[in-house]
């Protein structure tokens, strides 16, 4: 499985990146709406960060040998509060084909696809507000 879950978090990694692109192609000049993608982490973790206000980071941390994937947002508002801090879980699973998918360990959802999950985890970066 360790090979199939690499395998989607290069897809995940290649889907974040493009859909980055595609939304920054959308405000050209922007700076609030500024997209930063940062696939510097050695264990093939990687970072996207909104720098303006409010100012949004997501941290993806994969876990292969455990088969599960760690994100971490970090928003910090405009209005002075302290930053919010949002952990989320994710399980690689098969449907039994050996087609794997990602699955939210809070929720259940589960996501067939790296564009699946690059559109729910992009969301709270693009606004910068926690789901």
């Amino acid at each position: 499985m360790a090979d199939h879950g690499q395998r989607l978090l290069d897809e995940l990694r290649i889907a974040m990146a493009r859909d980055i692109e595609t939304f920054r192609g959308e405000f050209p000049g922007d700076p609030a709406r500024a997209i930063l993608f940062e696939a510097v982490q050695p264990d093939g973790g990687f970072a996207v960060r909104k720098p303006e206000y409010p100012t949004a980071s997501l941290s993806v941390a994969p876990h292969l040998l455990a088969a599960s994937v760690s994100c971490e947002y970090r928003f910090t508002p405009i209005n002075g509060l302290p930053p919010r801090a949002d952990r989320l879980e994710f399980m690689f699973t098969s449907d039994g084909d050996d087609t794997l998918q990602i699955k939210h360990h809070g929720t259940g959802q589960v996501f067939t696809n790296a564009d699946a999950l690059s559109e729910y985890l992009l969301g709270p970066v693009f606004t910068g507000r926690p789901r």
